[in-house]
């Protein structure tokens, strides 16, 4: 089976967009299909094209056997509205120019829609649309935009129009599944749930054994933008340090919210809370972070309301086999509560966050339970060989639909 994979963010670029393509790439190669990338030139999130990708339309390179086609991105951060929607327009326009690169395809997974559902109007084969958030939800909870504004009216019919485009519509999130079914019409029949997974090759349960002269590391790793809250942390950090016990905050990332995190903490002056923007080059380095943690902690904003997705990194963290701290009402609270790998706090609460480190501390074989449970579920239900046979048996059946007609 030939596929046509479809992201504007592919690896090198770091965020859970890449890590989606990615790991979908890894699994249907496990399931011996045959994969073509059309991506964009490494931009995310800071903008810095390499020097090789400057000056020219397309790159062709190859992993393995398979051919990665990159197209031309400008060199903006990923910061703010109208730089996103730029980049967004411009990865749709130059990803067309890949064309001639293409060859034969079977079936196309459209990471990113207007190019996805081009090559699949071009090819006359049948295009899943991946979604990896809901966009034009996210705006209004994160006070980003009036949910009854024009544009995002306007917006919601362009969305309409597109979701009717797809062949079949791969939500990372079951979460997901109600809105787009009604608010964007979508028949619950052409929604199919596929999970981000994770790479349990590269992310690698192993046992860490803190010595009792040793704080209590707990750590984020990823992007520091404003869907997270991290001055519940801060707060946290002031309880642990009054009540003397010794555990440490590790914030790993970078992201437009990184200077004012940065200025908060100097402001604080927080001895129990470490601030790195140090690069990691590749997602073994990362596994590599976070396994020298003794807790790893998802700390979300307070939405108003239950948030619909899951981030990928909670599928990387179960996967390291550390207890998971959940700052988080909605679907990762319920995912994490449902594999019994960690512990659901309130978010925006930061007593009940110092309560919770409190008690993984005290009950050590109950923290390597909850991270025993974690790795056991990935094993068994998102490593990437599993997400890419889902992927493969949606493909042949929407073949078996195609010629049938």
């Amino acid at each position: 089976m030939k596929i046509l994979l479809i992201s504007q963010y592919f690896p090198p670029d770091l965020g859970g967009v890449a890590t989606r393509a990615s790991n979908l790439f890894k699994g249907l190669v496990a399931n011996d299909c045959h994969v073509t990338v059309i991506t964009g030139f490494p931009h995310y999130p800071y903008g810095n094209i390499p020097k090789e990708y400057r000056w020219v339309p397309v790159k062709v390179e190859w992993i393995g056997k398979t051919k990665v086609i990159r197209s031309f991105m400008p060199p903006l951060k990923s910061e703010g509205l109208l730089k996103r929607l730029l980049l967004i327009g411009f990865f749709a326009i130059s990803s067309l120019f890949a064309l001639p690169w293409i060859g034969k395809i079977d079936a196309v997974w459209g990471g990113s829609w207007v190019p996805g559902i081009f090559y699949n109007k071009v090819k006359g084969v049948p295009v899943v649309l991946d979604v990896c958030d809901l966009t034009l939800e996210d705006l209004p909870m994160l006070k980003m935009a009036d949910e009854n504004s024009l544009l995002l009216q306007i917006a919601t019919f362009i969305y309409r129009f597109f979701y009717s485009k797809g062949n079949a519509i791969a939500p990372i999130s079951p979460g997901y599944v109600k809105t787009i079914n009604r608010k964007y019409g979508v028949n619950e029949s052409k929604i199919d749930v596929i999970q981000v997974g994770v790479d349990a090759t590269v992310f690698k349960a192993g046992e860490k054994n803190r010595l009792e002269s040793e704080p209590f590391k707990i750590i984020y790793a990823g992007v520091l933008g404003v869907g997270y809250d991290f001055e519940q942390i801060f707060e946290a950090a002031k309880i642990l340090d009054e009540k003397k016990l010794s555990a440490v905050f590790i914030i790993h990332g970078n992201g437009e919210c990184l200077v004012s995190i940065r200025n908060r903490l100097k402001g604080l002056n927080l001895i129990n809370v470490v601030l790195s923007d140090r690069m990691l080059g590749s997602r073994k380095e990362v596994a590599d972070l976070l396994s020298s943690a003794d807790a790893l902690i998802l700390p979300l904003k307070d939405y108003g309301e239950p948030y619909p997705g899951i981030p990928s990194k909670l599928y990387e963290y179960q996967a390291l086999g550390r207890p998971i701290i959940c700052c988080a009402e909605g679907e990762p609270a319920k995912y994490i509560s449902e594999s019994n790998s960690g512990l659901v706090v309130e978010p925006g609460n930061p007593k009940l966050l110092a309560e919770a480190i409190f008690y993984l501390i005290a009950n050590p074989k109950k923290s390597r339970e909850m991270g025993i449970n974690g790795r056991n579920y990935v094993e068994r239900e998102v490593t990437i060989t599993a997400i890419g046979q889902k992927a493969k048996q949606l493909f042949t059946q929407l073949m078996e639909e195609q010629g049938d007609k």
